[in-house]
């Protein structure tokens, strides 16, 4: 093929980096540019990297030849390493989404999916019951086969935090938890189900640095609804659908939580 038919001609790596380090005779160079003038993208990178080695052989031009550019400076040298990190993050990324779509990582979910500091309180909360309350038992990390294991299981995660509140008089029982990331540490969501299949979900999590410790509340946001409180450092809510009897639930089981921590 003609050098000078830039129609078909495509640069590999090493006529990228001779151009970039000015080594190129000028047939060579004179397609490169043309080629460059053909694809705009990649023009601008490839013209940054080829004034990154300028400047350095400029600061180095002085040198003798046996003390060439350091290499930890030198121009492909560069490059290379950032290609590797590019190379590297990208493989992270890759593995991060694997590992959520998996469950590899116990549940825990990406941290921009549930953010305290929303302005409504405890958005997270209702956040928490549209992703894992829909799908139930498929969504849990660990479902209750005895009495008490989900409250023990509570407990290892979230140290002194108020106990699970009491639904059994109402029909609901705790059948399995979530643990769920948030910006402000760990959070965890308790699902409770009735004999009908209804949900409400027990959430808790710390404090965020903006929102603080909140004061006993209730409110609704599209077909949910929520109660929510703090006490013993950490925050919670109790979310259910806002169309149902559940509503004396939650707010029944929120006005008699405790608050304070234990002396």
């Amino acid at each position: 093929m003609n050098e000078h038919d830039t129609t078909s001609w495509h640069p590999d790596d090493t006529v990228i980096h001779a151009y970039v380090d000015g080594r190129l005779n000028e047939a060579t160079g004179a397609c490169m540019e043309a080629w460059l003038g053909q694809h705009p993208d990649r023009a601008a990178e490839i013209r940054g990297w080829r004034r990154d080695a300028q400047q350095l052989r400029a600061a180095f031009g002085d040198l003798p030849a046996q003390a060439a550019v350091p290499p930890t400076l030198d121009p492909a040298t560069l490059r290379m390493r950032r290609q590797r990190r590019l190379h590297t993050r990208m493989a992270l990324a890759a593995g991060l989404v694997l590992a959520l779509g998996a469950g590899g990582i116990g549940g825990w979910q990406a941290h921009t999916l549930f953010t305290p500091a929303a302005a409504a309180p405890m958005a997270d909360a209702l956040q928490a019951y549209r992703m894992f309350a829909t799908g139930r038992h498929a969504n849990l990390d660990v479902v209750q086969r005895h009495a008490g294991e989900l409250q023990a299981w509570l407990d290892e995660r979230f140290q002194r935090a108020a106990p699970l509140p009491d639904l059994d008089a109402s029909g609901f029982m705790p059948v399995g938890g979530r643990l769920i990331a948030t910006d402000s540490g760990p959070a965890a969501m308790v699902l409770y189900e009735n004999r009908n299949g209804d949900a409400i979900s027990f959430y808790i999590r710390s404090p965020s640095s903006r929102a603080g410790m909140l004061a006993r509340g209730q409110r609704r946001e599209g077909q949910l609804a929520a109660a929510y409180w703090s006490g013993n450092g950490y925050n919670y809510a109790l979310v259910s659908r806002a169309d149902t009897t559940d509503l004396r639930v939650i707010r029944d089981a929120s006005l008699s939580a405790p608050r304070k921590t234990p002396g």
